[in-house]
């Protein structure tokens, strides 16, 4: 189910250490993760020796995208802010800059909203994206995420205050 022809997804691995410590401290990929500092190896490790837990547990669920050929891992896609009573989750993908723009986060995307509808059985997924993100906005809409609202000056930039585009996905019939 969380595969196709290019690509895998996958819970973290110890041996994702070094691949995490490098893409967890690209500062371009801060404003998406909402961080404003590097993080160190042994509070990654940390992280990772808790990565199995459940997403009842942690209600956030961390998975690897890998390619299928070389099994690299080349990015990250993320449930967050699980919410098992209304049946909804925040969910955010980030691709290593070397294999942006080949469709990878696409075809991520589809397995996650797919794994999030027939095993999760989730009712939606909602995302924020910042106003200056050309790539994301188009991503989320060309998987049929519909835009419910922007949010005003809601990211301090390097250049000012930026709004971000809210976006929602209904995944179950009623």
């Amino acid at each position: 189910m969380l595969q196709t022809d290019r690509i895998f997804l996958r819970a973290p691995e110890p041996t994702d250490l070094d691949f995490l410590y490098l893409f967890e401290n690209e500062p371009e990929l801060w404003p998406v993760s909402m961080a404003v500092a590097p993080l160190s190896k042994d509070v990654l490790r940390q992280y990772l020796d808790n990565a199995t837990a459940d997403i009842y547990s942690a209600r956030q669920l961390r998975l690897m995208v890998c390619l299928q050929k070389q099994e690299t891992v080349v990015g990250t896609i993320d449930l967050f802010d699980f919410e098992p009573l209304h049946r909804r989750a925040g969910m955010g993908i980030a691709v290593a800059k070397p294999y942006r723009g080949q469709g990878i986060a696409a075809e991520a995307l589809q397995l996650l909203v797919e794994y999030a509808r027939q095993v999760l059985h989730l009712h939606q997924l909602y995302c924020s994206v910042a106003q200056s993100n050309a790539k994301s906005l188009g991503l989320f809409r060309q998987q049929g995420f519909t835009q419910i609202g922007i949010r005003k000056e809601w990211l301090q930039a390097a250049s000012g205050w930026e709004d971000v585009v809210e976006f929602q996905k209904l995944l179950q019939q009623k």
